[in-house]
């Protein structure tokens, strides 16, 4: 397949409808996120067209190239081309589609949001005809003399077009539904992400990054920590809804990575191994004796070990996966929480720690035995 190349054009709609390649959309200007997400994509070339002053600026090391009418970038070889107007909101998973549709070559596929598609080997006329048309119509106008249109099997889930300013905040809360992992606890997806989401779209707009929320998330874990070393009621059920408030704390830091683009693998690591440092806190600290909470750490540990590449990447086990692998991912989940508050609310913490007891090392059983028939541990 030839390399993918998006090239961003004019809006679909005129500038008086108060939409333009700057409007902010969940803390990044339109044009900024198209660039983030294509790139995050695999696009190994975004260009994009001088609609606007200041056009530069806002893709300035994005990896973007601005085209103008007097400034072509050549592109030899065949190339798939994705033409997308400014005014649309692409999810990675659906840029991903479109860079691995199966078309036929020299073909226009257009789809309900104007996006267009087309596998040529003369993309240098696809750029020229995107640089020179003043409109979306225009563009597909001149495209269609030149190329056969094609059916549409595009993928239309995956994309937001905004249309009017008012399309603005429906398109931010699109964007943070689909932040929702496929391995979520029921309780982490209908309760938890409810909070969590709505703490992240107030935080998208200021200069928190997703490392602090990180920190702050394992420090009021921490701080929850030590209310399990009394065994009263009241104080064991502050620390329990503490240590909800670090889960869904802990969600607010993903979510900001994702819908930022600023992932990193420093960042998945600290993220990962603070939520783990605080689940043995609150075990230590629930503990009734040292051998008891011993086992307990150690194989928390040792199944967060073997467990984080998978719940770093999101890889939900499927339905045909073995029966052990769908209930180890179950397992995973942080819905434990609740069972924690549950014990707290009535001063017998240390119920859990008898339960994580044995589901500890159990868990941690049965996740080395799924990693090892997989080949990922001998």
């Amino acid at each position: 397949m030839s390399d993918p190349l998006l090239v961003v054009v004019r809006s679909v709609h005129n500038s008086g409808v108060g939409i333009s390649p700057s409007t902010v959309v969940a803390g990044l200007p339109l044009i900024t996120r198209i660039v983030r997400a294509a790139k995050a994509s695999g696009y190994s070339d975004v260009l994009v067209v001088d609609m606007e002053a200041g056009i530069g600026r806002l893709v300035e090391g994005a990896g973007a190239v601005v085209l103008t009418a007097s400034r072509g970038v050549a592109q030899p070889g065949r190339r798939r081309i994705v033409l997308m107007p400014a005014n649309v909101v692409p999810q990675p998973r659906w840029l991903r589609a479109l860079r691995d549709e199966p078309i036929e070559s020299e073909r226009l596929y257009v789809d309900g949001a104007a996006v267009v598609l087309v596998e040529t080997a003369r993309p240098d006329a696809v750029i020229a005809a995107a640089v020179g048309s003043e409109s979306v119509p225009a563009l597909i106008g001149a495209l269609s003399r030149v190329f056969d249109k094609g059916p549409v099997p595009l993928t239309w889930d995956g994309r937001f077009p905004v249309a009017s300013a008012e399309d603005v905040a429906t398109a931010e809360t699109w964007l943070l539904r689909s932040l929702i992992k496929e391995n979520e606890g029921f309780m982490s997806r209908h309760f938890e992400r409810r909070i969590s989401l709505a703490i992240t779209r107030r935080l998208v707009s200021t200069p928190i990054t997703p490392d602090v929320m990180t920190l702050a998330s394992l420090a009021v874990g921490l701080a929850g920590a030590p209310f399990f070393l009394s065994s009263s009621p009241a104080l064991q059920l502050t620390g329990g809804l503490i240590f909800l408030a670090h889960s869904i704390l802990d969600g607010c830091d993903g979510e900001l990575a994702r819908v930022k683009f600023l992932q990193s693998r420093r960042g998945a690591i600290l993220d990962f191994w603070g939520d783990n440092v605080v689940h043995v806190a609150v075990f230590v600290c629930i503990a009734i004796g040292w051998a008891l909470h011993a086992g307990t750490a150690a194989a928390t540990l040792g199944s967060a070990t073997l467990m984080f590449e998978r719940t770093a990447q999101d890889r939900p086990e499927s339905v045909d996966s073995p029966a052990t692998a769908r209930l180890t991912a179950a397992l995973a989940s942080r819905d434990f929480i609740y069972l924690l508050i549950l014990c707290s609310a009535f001063g017998k913490a240390n119920w859990f720690l008898v339960a994580t007891a044995i589901g500890a090392p159990t868990f941690f059983l049965l996740a080395l035995w799924n990693e090892r028939r997989r080949g990922r541990v001998r």
